[in-house]
């Protein structure tokens, strides 16, 4: 998703947004590079491959909620949001040990994984050093944001524990892994703006709930999604054995003993593993296509955005906030 998707060239509002929005992505590309012309290359590779920008454009769209959304602590707070966000990339794919993002070969694949850790880290400290200049609130912000995410990373890496309930687990996971970074960068916006601790607080709340709602259409678009345009292979998630609402919901019928016949199927596919030989990849993710768990899980989804919508209610008096139900709109209709 971009800026122009649901910001429409002949609304002035979201042309000055849009313009705000180069003004991000002129200084992301500078603090991602780096007067080395051998680490240059690694830490500006991700930066340099474009993305959906969905944490600075966030930040900006809820600093209209602030006296001061064009004070440039407004531009500081959203570049630290993505300039964190890329730096867990370079992490995730050497975890997953991913070949591509964003449509071509991550940092790993061709610069090695030590390379890719420690460009991952020199993001990081550039994101450390402009989040300093926002103040002492920011900087515990950021950090808070920072060790949910890592938090949530090792929960998934580690999975569920006996007697904990896997979807519940999953939720959890995502609210870490994605959900902290977008519900920090809504409140930054806020912050950096001069609005007040009450609406920080409402905003940091909708991110948090926009943000589980994104990651759970990603398991919808996992198996739905076009090789050529996301330079992933559809149903990737099966391939590396990690969980999906999809497949979480089939064990959760399978446990309650109401698992029909497509569904045992699929479970004893993956149970068997092999999906990169032949056809079996593309057999299991037709099947799940078709199958009830995924109109399930884009229900799910949704109700997330509904959650999210609810911490917008006395909110209506600001002109951002129909732009704001249209992000959180936007993070499931992608699902379609």
């Amino acid at each position: 998703m971009s800026v122009t998707e649901f910001l429409t060239s002949d609304d002035p509002f979201g042309r000055r947004i849009a313009q705000r929005m180069d003004e991000v992505e002129d200084r992301l590309r500078a603090e991602t590079r780096v007067d080395d012309v051998v680490v240059d290359s690694v830490t500006s590779h991700l930066a340099d491959a474009g993305g959906k920008r969905l944490r600075p454009l966030l930040t900006l769209l809820t600093s209209e909620m602030g006296p001061n959304p064009d004070s440039p602590d407004v531009i500081d707070a959203a570049v630290v949001m993505e300039l964190t966000h890329l730096a867990s990339l370079y992490h995730d794919d050497v975890m997953d040990e991913a070949p591509m993002r964003r449509g071509v070969p991550t940092a790993q694949y061709i610069f090695g994984n030590s390379s890719a850790i420690m460009a991952g880290d020199v993001l990081f400290s550039r994101a450390s050093k402009i989040v300093s200049g926002l103040g002492p609130k920011a900087i515990y912000m950021h950090a808070v944001a920072f060790e949910r995410l890592c938090t949530g990373q090792l929960h998934e890496i580690v999975g569920p524990q006996p007697g904990d309930d896997p979807i519940e687990h999953h939720i959890g996971v995502l609210s870490g892994k994605t959900g902290s970074l977008i519900a920090a960068a809504a409140h930054h916006g806020v912050m950096a703006a001069g609005g007040t601790d009450e609406v920080a607080e409402k905003l940091e709340q909708f991110g948090e709930r926009v943000g589980v709602a994104f990651q759970i259409a990603d398991d919808v678009i996992d198996l739905a999604s076009d090789e050529e345009l996301t330079g992933k292979t559809p149903g990737t998630d099966l391939l590396e054995g990690v969980p999906t609402m999809p497949t979480l919901l089939l064990r959760q019928r399978e446990a309650r003993g109401d698992l029909d016949e497509t569904g045992a199927t699929i479970l004893q596919m993956l149970a068997e593993g092999n999906l990169d030989e032949g056809d079996r990849l593309a057999t299991v993710v037709a099947m799940l296509r078709e199958h009830p768990v995924v109109d399930e899980t884009r229900d799910l989804a949704r109700s997330w955005v509904n959650d999210a919508l609810a911490y917008l209610d006395g909110l209506e008096d600001y002109p951002v906030h129909s732009h704001l139900v249209a992000f959180a709109h936007a993070m499931v209709e992608r699902m379609a």
